[in-house]
């Protein structure tokens, strides 16, 4: 399909309607997490689970996120991208009353399967969506989406924290939650674009391997979101683990980091577009990088909520530049984009039982600092998501970056 360029005409409208409704959904996603991100304390402590055990049961995301992913596909194939995604967001957001109210730890990691299907399911409709929206405007939007899921992050994130602060039961608080994003879902859903398969073409296939030229994007995109999970789900532990912080201020941190990844996401596209992706990734790594480093060497938690939001400011633009590299990167770029999206987001999945298996063993503090190593990487692999036309091309052309176009 053409794309369309005169953003005054009537076609135009129902896209530029469409951006709209697609930024709410991914806000709504967001807000998700972040108000099940700054609960994770209460229900460990309410369950009596040790670093070991909570870092078992948040794998159970990611179990089911894999098992479930591939299935988005065929579920929009049959039902159409709209309605796809209505149901697909209205599983997620009212599954959140789940978590709070398990018994014990194994119903938690059944309930935390579910919980990860539907969120990786609902996230690749969503994002499929953004990509269509985005290729018919001819213009770059999906830092800008990335950021309104930050910002819808970072709304739940604030609202956890004042109930966290308020010593409020999670069940009450989440529970409202659940509700109140069910709705607004289901609203922001009515307006995304409505696209439906031909009656011929087959449905997508179940797994799609990402090609050679997508395996190094996504391995930069691994440690962004690798990064990114582990701060969402483990900062407000940290603080309270390791500094003795009281819930309030715990919960505070992740508010901080949910607040400079959106800031950063909402300006990505223009700051993208003055430096380049190389540029900007470069920077965004050495930043991120010397946040991960104080917050392992933090005293207090004023220094370590500075180091979180500096690693939330460091990776918040790679997954975007991830996608989009990967749309160039060879000649079957649905495939590419496929097999990228796989991997970052099983990433960002199986991050926080990572950080739990090695705090168990270890320290919370040692699990930081392979996130503080994966950081560093991003300086390293960031010439991939170079672009022919970016600002940093023009500086000297980048032998990393034609590994990225190999067949």
């Amino acid at each position: 399909m053409g794309r369309l360029k005169e953003s005054g005409t009537p076609e135009m409208r129902p896209v530029r309607r469409a951006r709209v409704a697609v930024a709410a959904v991914f806000a709504v996603h967001g807000a998700v997490t972040g108000n099940f991100a700054t609960r994770i304390p209460w229900i460990q402590e309410r369950l009596d689970l040790s670093a070991g055990q909570l870092g078992l049961a948040l794998a159970f995301p990611a179990i089911g996120a894999s098992v479930a992913m591939p299935l988005a596909g065929r579920i929009s194939h049959r039902f159409g991208a709209r309605a796809a995604l209505r149901g697909l967001l209205a599983l997620w957001t009212a599954w959140l009353v789940m978590p709070p109210v398990s018994p014990g730890l194994v119903w938690l990691c059944g309930v935390l399967f579910v919980y990860g299907a539907t969120s990786g399911m609902s996230d690749v409709a969503m994002n499929a969506l953004g990509v269509e929206v985005e290729n018919r405007l001819g213009r770059s939007i999906m830092s800008g989406l990335h950021g309104m899921w930050s910002a819808g992050a970072l709304t739940g994130s604030a609202a956890g924290t004042i109930a966290a602060h308020a010593e409020s039961d999670a069940r009450l608080h989440l529970g409202i939650a659940a509700a109140v994003l069910t709705v607004l879902g289901a609203v922001a859903c009515h307006w995304v674009l409505d696209l439906r398969s031909a009656p011929e073409e087959h449905p997508p296939p179940r797994f799609a391997l990402p090609p050679r030229s997508a395996l190094i994007i996504g391995a930069v995109g691994f440690c962004a979101v690798f990064a990114e999970g582990a701060s969402l789900d483990w900062s407000a532990v940290y603080l309270r683990d390791v500094l003795d912080s009281s819930p309030g201020v715990a919960a505070a941190c992740t508010t901080a980091f949910s607040c400079t990844m959106a800031g950063a996401r909402l300006i990505g596209d223009a700051v993208v577009g003055r430096f380049g992706p190389v540029r900007t990734v470069r920077t965004g790594g050495v930043l991120a990088t010397a946040g991960g480093l104080l917050v392992v060497t933090a005293p207090g938690p004023a220094l370590a909520i500075a180091g979180f939001g500096l690693i939330g400011l460091g990776i918040a633009v790679v997954v975007p530049l991830a996608f989009a590299a990967a749309g160039r990167s060879g000649p079957a770029p649905s495939q590419a984009i496929a097999g990228v999206a796989t991997i970052t987001y099983t990433s960002g999945l199986i991050a926080p039982a990572a950080i739990g298996s090695i705090a168990d063993l270890t320290s919370l503090t040692i699990s930081f600092c392979l996130v503080t190593a994966l950081t560093l990487g991003l300086v390293a692999g960031a010439g991939v998501l170079r672009t022919p036309s970016s600002p940093d091309s023009a500086a000297r052309p980048d032998p990393s970056a034609s590994e990225a176009t190999l067949p």
